[in-house]
């Protein structure tokens, strides 16, 4: 059986890892016959978002700790993640890939990766494991594979232009399908930066996730 290691980001699209993404890639890897193992950053999120209000809270929240209540508590420090005993990796969206994984929320083109997933996502490109990234998390791969890197965050224009300029080369893509960049092994596929329900979000990660379990 295959395993893919997925990376979460905590829990909640606008302070953590997006849970619909997150919830249909751990269905979708099953459903392919492949195992998940999820792993999170033992950190404090960049901050605590009221999801019913849009407003900031005061209050602190771990980002593993959050992201074990969609993993159901089956979750690892991502610290012991060792690449070579997965087939393939994945990263699910939600803002928590902008703002506790990385900075681009705040830094855009300037930004920088959490050292630790930095690691992990680098030793996968490395070692020429495929690798899948949904919605805002593709922003990442200019700083993990280098100049000339495919991948999709769907049609925003602006989103686009600071891929191309941390050196990415943007490709538009419909919510329904995923960009394959077959040098580096690498699948994007824009979910809710497009998608309007959870059934759209479905139809371009399930594609994603068979490609990816299928060239691992």
């Amino acid at each position: 059986m295959k395993k893919i290691a997925v990376i979460l980001s905590g829990s909640g699209v606008f302070d953590g890892a997006e849970i619909h993404e997150s919830v249909l890639a751990l269905l979708a890897i099953e459903q392919e016959g492949a195992s998940w193992h999820c792993f999170a950053p033992n950190m404090d999120q960049h901050h605590v978002i009221n999801h019913l209000t849009g407003e900031e809270m005061p209050e602190r929240r771990n980002v593993l700790i959050e992201a074990a209540r969609i993993a159901r508590g089956q979750i690892d420090d991502l610290a012991t993640l060792d690449p070579s005993q997965y087939d393939a990796l994945l990263l699910p969206g939600g803002f928590g890939a902008a703002k506790n994984l990385s900075d681009f929320a705040f830094k855009g083109s300037e930004c920088t990766i959490h050292p630790e997933v930095k690691r992990v996502c680098q030793t996968f490109a490395e070692e020429e494991k495929p690798a899948g990234y949904l919605c805002i998390a593709p922003a990442m791969i200019p700083l993990i594979y280098g100049p000339g890197a495919k991948g999709t965050i769907g049609t925003d224009p602006d989103t686009a232009k600071v891929f191309t300029e941390m050196g990415g080369e943007h490709i538009k893509c419909p919510v329904s399908d995923y960009v394959l960049d077959q040098k580096h092994r690498l699948l994007t596929t824009p979910a809710y930066m497009l998608a309007g329900s959870i059934s759209e979000a479905a139809e371009g990660i399930n594609k994603l996730v068979k490609e990816l379990v299928k060239i691992a």
